[in-house]
């Protein structure tokens, strides 16, 4: 019943932007911590972004300044908004919900992921 819809992914050019979107259903949406990890072959699955239910955010040391992250409680979607994409952003992108609310903390649930090719 629970469902993580992300879309937005593809193919960008070194330098330009990209806007992933999740949209969570069976959930109340208004009550969770959202976020975004990523995780490219062979490295460490990473932080990205998150978003607690309060709209507080916090990134990662590697996007911070580049992404935005934010979300439309009325649509029970949350978003990445990526700019200044470069080579090493190439990823796979898993949307996260986590029932802590206040602070996201790890997810409870997760998308499918959907890729991101920035090309050099």
């Amino acid at each position: 019943q629970v469902q993580l819809v992300e879309s937005g992914g593809g193919l960008v050019q070194a330098e330009g932007s990209l806007k992933l979107s999740c949209t969570v259903s069976g959930l109340i949406f208004s009550d969770l911590a959202m976020g975004w990890h990523r995780q490219a072959p062979g490295k460490k699955r990473e932080l990205v972004a998150a978003i607690s239910a309060g709209g507080s955010t916090n990134y990662g040391d590697s996007v911070r300044g580049r992404f935005t992250i934010f979300r439309d409680n009325a649509h029970n979607t949350m978003y990445l908004q990526m700019g200044s994409l470069k080579p090493e952003d190439t990823a796979v992108y898993y949307c996260n919900a986590d029932t802590t609310g206040w602070r996201f903390v790890g997810g409870d649930y997760w998308g499918q992921g959907i890729q991101v090719t920035v090309s050099a």
